[in-house]
C-alpha cells in the first residue's frame, strides 16, 4: 500500500507528508545522527501555529514551522 497525506490549510500552498518527513531528517542529521539511524518517527502537525513537531526513536524531539 502506498499513501500520501497532503496538509492544506490558512490558503498556504499543500504541504504533502514527504516534505515534512525530508524535514525531520534533516534536523537529525544536522545534529550528528545518520538518516539511516531512524527506527521511528512520529510528526504532529498542528496547522493552527504552522508548527510540526517531530519525536525520532522515541527521545530526540523538535519542532520546525510549515
Amino acid at each position: 500500500m502506498k499513501s500520501n497525506l497532503v496538509i492544506q490549510f490558512g490558503g498556504k500552498d499543500d504541504v504533502n507528508e514527504a516534505d515534512l518527513i525530508k524535514a525531520a531528517q534533516e534536523a537529525w542529521k544536522n545534529a550528528g545522527n545518520k538518516v539511516s539511524d531512524i527506527k521511528d518517527l512520529k510528526l504532529y502537525a498542528q496547522p493552527d501555529n504552522s508548527v510540526v513537531y517531530y519525536v525520532i526513536n522515541e527521545d530526540f524531539k523538535g519542532n520546525f514551522n510549515i
